[in-house]
């Protein structure tokens, strides 16, 4: 929501304009489709154990920690990509915990064309927008799983790594006008 001053017959009035988030991916046409993104139910995770198999089990130990807020995102109602995150309102940040797109739409998976492109962005700037929703600054921290996707976040997203911990993957902040950027191609 974004208010706007402005001056009417010498008199300030405010006029409100409202910008949803509306999250959508592209086709293999390149048209744009819109996503639902929900709370993800144990039906979405343990779809991730049947064929096509997924790289993760979405039903495992280490992602149902209770701290994660998990999100599944749908086109109609077919399970396109799953999402867990981390409110770490100490750190002021959103810890984008875990993403994984569907097989079918994993270039590390499918081997060929994806069926939805640009899951990924979309997911980080559902991450922005917890971050906001919590009143945070829309800050993301994720981690990068290989140096291809270190790359990627930074070339495409703006991201910025962080100092590295012993033993840790490399770790990037998403924010200012580089999460802007992001998070404003989702508003309308």
């Amino acid at each position: 929501m974004f208010f706007h001053l402005r001056r009417k017959y010498g008199i300030l009035s405010f006029e409100v304009d409202m910008m949803l988030f509306k999250p959508f991916v592209y086709d293999n046409e390149n048209q744009m489709v819109p996503v639902s993104i929900q709370r993800m139910t144990w039906q979405d995770a343990d779809n991730t154990n049947f064929s096509p198999v997924w790289q993760t089990s979405w039903t495992s130990e280490y992602l149902q920690d209770e701290r994660l807020e998990k999100y599944a995102a749908k086109v109609n109602e077919k399970l396109i990509a799953l999402g867990a995150y981390e409110i770490l309102e100490n750190a002021l940040i959103v810890h984008l915990v875990y993403m994984e797109a569907h097989p079918a739409s994993n270039p590390t998976l499918n081997g060929g064309i994806p069926e939805y492109r640009g899951i990924g962005r979309m997911m980080i700037a559902y991450g922005i927008k917890l971050s906001i929703d919590h009143g945070l600054a829309g800050d993301v921290v994720l981690e990068a799983k290989t140096t291809e996707l270190a790359r990627h976040y930074e070339k495409d997203f703006g991201a910025v790594q962080l100092p590295l911990f012993e033993s840790s993957a490399p770790r990037y902040l998403i924010a200012d006008e580089a999460a802007k950027r992001i998070f404003f191609t989702y508003l309308v």
